[in-house]
């Protein structure tokens, strides 16, 4: 089991850095909060930065809350697999039941929480649930399925 904390930093900004694939401004984190073998908590303040490299017309819409999810899930696999193992890349091969219950992020004041939960998986494919909610309410959720080194599985033919 990995440790958790209640009102605690595991890992900062820079930690995530480098351990994701995600750099610079792409990298939507600030910290993690609470980890364990099957799911992951992170905070965020990066959907206030007018420089947010996914913002749109000035604005953050809640579909890129999926973003926030997905680098949470990453950050999961990376701590799963410890310092000695090279992170493997991940691809999120769909997205479903996603539910958006505001229009936008970047009109939100305080930091956006994001929680990622592995449900099932194996060795190269996962599927995890995620929500983002801001100050206890939720603002989107749905599910992911991650395929890992997805140039390493065997080529399928119809």
């Amino acid at each position: 089991m990995l440790g958790s904390a209640a009102a605690g930093v595991i890992l900062d900004h820079a930690g995530i850095a480098a351990r994701i694939p995600h750099q610079g401004e792409m990298c939507l984190l600030a910290a993690v909060v609470a980890c364990s073998d099957s799911a992951i908590d992170c905070i965020a303040d990066s959907h206030r930065d007018p420089a947010n490299p996914l913002r749109a017309d000035g604005r953050l819409g809640a579909a890129t809350g999926i973003e926030y999810a997905a680098q949470a899930m990453a950050v999961h696999g990376a701590l799963l697999a410890g310092q000695a193992d090279a992170p493997r890349q991940g691809y999120l091969t769909s997205v479903r039941s996603v539910r958006l219950l505001v229009e936008r992020l970047d009109d939100l004041p305080q930091m956006l929480e994001i929680h990622a939960e592995r449900l099932s998986g194996d060795a190269n494919h996962i599927l995890y649930q995620f929500a983002l909610s801001h100050a206890g309410q939720l603002l989107l959720d749905g599910r992911a399925a991650v395929v890992l080194d997805a140039e390493a599985l065997p080529e399928t033919r119809p």
